[in-house]
């Protein structure tokens, strides 16, 4: 099987979308689509000369005041009016002609810095002047399907159904063109505003755990040292020799208990990753898998630390599972760059079935890759092999300074 996660799935799911919202081919005997579609048309003429109204309205007696000071903050009312017929006439679209259409981000406002870099803003939204050409063609075309709607509707009724879907077509063109988010902008935002919620929930885990394992761990083990030193203070003269025994017990304790946190410390990030970059540290995790796995790692220069890090524990949490689940008899890890990507491919000789719901943690590996604009394919037929496939955007390292590391 094979299983795909890509970085720019907001297109895809808007073509998937595309092909889905289709109506049933148009039948001689009318059914609830094609009355949907003549209430739609009929409509267009009463709703076109509203919005048509406003915008001319609005429009040039904005552009007309532009002489003045208050010309320009009128005319970036007057978008963001038009922002909200586009929003009715979507929802429109949606009811009667059954057209997904995804709603436009808003506009950063808050973080603009100041009235100005606000104004500027509205002045080149795209999707309200997208909205204000859509209010301009409307009027005409509203007029041309009330009446051959109407027309139909008392002399071509047998055709009618044919006739409306054409007509109704041609709309649903005109609102996926000029009412959909369809540039490249209005789709990366969609995608950012969904992929830091699952960024967010991952750092979230990561801290519970975290806590979780100081508190259940280190803590205890550091209480418990606490509460021997106490005791072998109390009978270090009545007892010397049981005194002695229990500060042995505490130097036990004290082991067991940095080398907890050694082991945390490495989960958050390792040390010889830091120092000595991804060949280092991956050959350090390879060597606790129980499989033997050759690693290469052909890198000109080290990435960010970031995509470091997210290259380490993806391979690290793959290897985990070659251990635990694969049943295999080898496995290899190749890392490499090529163009403005970073590879990863894990490969193993095991009884393979791996997906991403089959509870191994692919699922969240795809999840944290797909936050950072990467891509995650797995290819696991039943009988193996498994083949991980891992890309990370390559971004420079940087020193303390800000300048590049090449």
């Amino acid at each position: 099987m094979t299983e795909r996660i890509p970085s720019s799935g907001t297109s895809t799911a808007t073509a998937a979308a595309g092909q889905d919202d289709r109506p049933p081919p148009p039948r001689l005997a009318y059914d609830w689509h094609t009355w949907k579609e003549i209430a739609h048309l009929l409509a267009n003429l009463p709703v076109a000369l509203l919005g048509f109204t406003y915008v001319v309205t609005a429009l040039f007696t904005s552009l007309g005041l532009t002489i003045t000071v208050i010309g320009f903050p009128l005319l970036a009312a007057a978008l963001m009016g038009a922002r909200l017929l586009g929003r009715l006439e979507r929802a429109r679209a949606r009811a009667l002609l059954g057209v997904r259409v995804d709603e436009p981000s808003r506009l950063p406002l808050r973080g603009s810095g100041g009235f100005l870099p606000q104004l500027w803003m509205l002045l080149k939204d795209p999707v309200g002047w997208r909205t204000v050409l859509y209010e301009f063609i409307r009027l005409p075309w509203g007029v041309l399907t009330f009446t051959i709607t109407l027309t139909s509707l008392f002399v071509l009724w047998p055709v009618l159904p044919f006739v409306a879907r054409g007509l109704a077509n041609a709309d649903r063109a005109m609102v996926r063109a000029l009412l959909c988010p369809s540039d490249e902008l209005e789709r990366r935002i969609a995608e950012l505003e969904s992929d830091r919620g699952v960024v967010v929930d991952t750092a979230a885990a990561d801290l519970r755990r975290i806590e979780r394992d100081l508190h259940d761990g280190a803590q205890a083990r550091l209480v418990n040292l606490a509460m021997g030193l106490g005791l072998a203070k109390e009978k270090v003269l009545e007892d010397p020799d049981a005194a002695a025994a229990m500060v042995e017990e505490a130097h036990g304790e004290v082991k067991l208990a940095l080398q907890e946190l050694r082991d945390l410390a490495r989960g958050i990030h390792p040390a010889v990753l830091t120092d000595r970059g991804l060949d280092a540290a991956l050959s350090a995790v390879s060597s606790r898998c129980t499989v033997p796995v050759k690693v290469t790692v052909d890198l000109p220069a080290r990435p960010a630390a970031a995509i470091e890090g997210i290259a380490y524990f993806t391979v690290s949490e793959l290897l985990q599972n070659v251990s635990k689940h694969s049943a295999a008899k080898s496995a290899s890890v190749d890392v490499w760059r090529t163009k403005d990507r970073l590879l990863i491919q894990v490969w193993d000789d095991g009884r393979g079935g791996a997906s991403l719901d089959g509870g191994t943690g692919m699922k969240g590996l795809a999840e944290r890759l797909d936050a950072v604009d990467g891509l995650f394919v797995l290819e696991s037929p039943e009988g193996g092999p498994t083949t991980v496939m891992a890309e990370l955007p390559w971004r420079d390292r940087t020193d303390a300074s800000g300048a590049d590391r090449r």
